[in-house]
């Protein structure tokens, strides 16, 4: 049980990290790079939910992303913002976005279709 939790705690942290190095380096090569992070946010959730056997290893590291981008997205009180509202700001925040949910609804469908085949 401990294990478990720390198995998810560490998908999380995985997905925090992700989104953290990619809200600083996702203009590197734009749109190239925004679209690279995406991908690699969508495997991690894939790999996450087939290494839990569960939806909640694809769920994990997605909140992760989704709380350090967005919040690195926000602009501060100064004034300045990490995520540009440019062509690679938009595909790396959409991007994303679209690559974490789809890494969850895939997971789901995959374990959704297993646990109406098991024999009875």
């Amino acid at each position: 049980m401990l294990l478990t939790g720390a198995a998810y705690a560490a998908l999380f942290l995985a997905g925090a990290v992700q989104g953290l190095i990619g809200s600083f380096q996702y203009s590197r090569n734009p749109p190239l790079g925004a679209i690279v992070f995406c991908v690699v946010l969508l495997a991690t959730c894939l790999l996450g939910a087939w290494a839990m056997r569960s939806v909640g290893g694809a769920l994990c590291p997605a909140i992760g992303w989704f709380v350090a981008s967005f919040v690195l997205s926000m602009p501060v009180a100064s004034g300045s913002v990490i995520i540009t509202n440019s062509a690679a700001g938009k595909w790396y925040l959409y991007g994303g976005t679209v690559c974490a949910l789809s890494g969850i609804g895939l997971s789901f469908g995959v374990w959704a279709r297993r646990a109406g085949t098991r024999p009875r």
